[in-house]
This record gives C-alpha cells, sequence and structure tokens, in this order.
C-alpha cells in the first residue's frame, strides 16, 4: 500500500488534481478540506461562535461524519444529510478554516483520514497531509499558485455552481484564509520538508496532471 499527499493553499487545483489522480492510477481519493467544512458547516447552521474553542469542541459529540465513495466521487454525510454542496458555499470557507485551527477538532477527523489508508492506496489533498496526517507518504507534493490565479479559479468554479459572488470577494476570502492556515499554531499549511514543490500558476490542468504524475512515478517504482 502506498501513500500519496498532496498539500497546498486554497484554489492551488489540490481537489480536481486528487480526484483526476485518483481515477487515473484506480487508487482511493479522500478530500480531507470537505471533512473540515462540513464541521463548518455544523457550527454555522447552529450559530455557534468559531472562536470559542470551547463552544466548538463541545459540539463535536453531536457530529457524526461519514464518507461515502461513489462513481460521481466522494460524498460526504453530515448526520445522515449529503452535505456535498452546502459545505461548498463561500462563507464556509472561513468556518473550515477557523474550526481547522483547533486541535481537539483535528484529533477528531484523524482517526478517520488514516483509516482510509490501512486497506487502500490512497492520495489525499489538504494542508497538513504530508507534515501530519501522512508524515511517512511515500509522494509528498505541496501544489501552489500565486492569489490572482487561484481566486480566478475559485471564482469561475463557483459561477459554474450557481452560487452568487464576485472575484473581489472570492480573493479577499482566499487571502483571509491563507493567512489563517499559515500561522496558525496548530498543523499550519506549510510544505513538509520533504515534499516535492510544484508552482502551476501557469500550467494547464492536462500539464498539472502530467507534473504530478511524472513525481509519483519518480517516488513510487
Amino acid at each position: 500500500m502506498y501513500k500519496i499527499a498532496l498539500d497546498g493553499p486554497s484554489g492551488s487545483g489540490k481537489s480536481v488534481m486528487a480526484k483526476a489522480v485518483a481515477k487515473r492510477l484506480n487508487i482511493l481519493y479522500v478530500d480531507t478540506g470537505a471533512l473540515y467544512r462540513a464541521i463548518g458547516l455544523y457550527m454555522f447552521r447552529n450559530d455557534i461562535d468559531i472562536s470559542d474553542a470551547e463552544a466548538v469542541v463541545a459540539k463535536l459529540a453531536d457530529i457524526d461524519l461519514k464518507i461515502s465513495q461513489t462513481e460521481e466521487g466522494q460524498v460526504v454525510f453530515l448526520n445522515g444529510e449529503n452535505v456535498n454542496g452546502d459545505i461548498r458555499l463561500p462563507e464556509i470557507s472561513m468556518y473550515a478554516s477557523k474550526v481547522s485551527a483547533i486541535p481537539r477538532v483535528r484529533e477528531f477527523l484523524l482517526d478517520i483520514q488514516r483509516n482510509t489508508a490501512k486497506t487502500n492506496n490512497v492520495i489525499m489533498d489538504g494542508r497538513d497531509i504530508g507534515t501530519v496526517i501522512f508524515p511517512d507518504a511515500e509522494v509528498k507534493i505541496f501544489l501552489f499558485a500565486n492569489d490572482e490565479v487561484r481566486a480566478k479559479r475559485r471564482y469561475l468554479e463557483l459561477q459554474e455552481k450557481g452560487i452568487a459572488t464576485t472575484y473581489e470577494e472570492v480573493l479577499s476570502d482566499m487571502q483571509k484564509r491563507d493567512e489563517n492556515d499559515r500561522t496558525r499554531a496548530v498543523a499550519p499549511c506549510l510544505p513538509a520538508e520533504d515534499a516535492v514543490m510544484l508552482d502551476n500558476s501557469s500550467l494547464n490542468i492536462d500539464e498539472t496532471m502530467s507534473a504530478i504524475l511524472g513525481i509519483i512515478n519518480e517516488k513510487i517504482k
């Protein structure tokens, strides 16, 4: 069994690439960001002050998260409800970033994430996969791009989903989340020391895919 850790900031294309790689290599894909978004969504819906870590932790006992793999990809169930659509709403991004900085929240999700790799070859994308979740991963890639490119990608993605927002709002939210993710005390969004750095600011999807597969082939003979 092998593990591929694909880390990077929001809008770098991690999820798109991880899904494509999983399909190409016929391995399991796990979107860890979706799990944090699901917890953020729960706090949002229940009007929990996410700046109050104790209040957030107190609600974890009321949360049941499950991941299901379908032909369409990963589906996240929050207390039995398919929340794949709602967790992608722009306002949930900041909630996800804030709750992910709480150590007990990260502990809550750790087993869910690690258990998936016990019986499957897996690719997992997030912000601390290579540093915390799978420090022993055979392949570690840190995917990144400049702010404007990432914001444009996310804006177009939200437009396609019919979610009303502006490029300026997406860019502002992304920059705020980047700062939160980089500076948080627990598992900040930083590359592992042995990660391969891949800047895809000027690469299209096919070129990024080719670069990632090349790195994987080099690491897994």
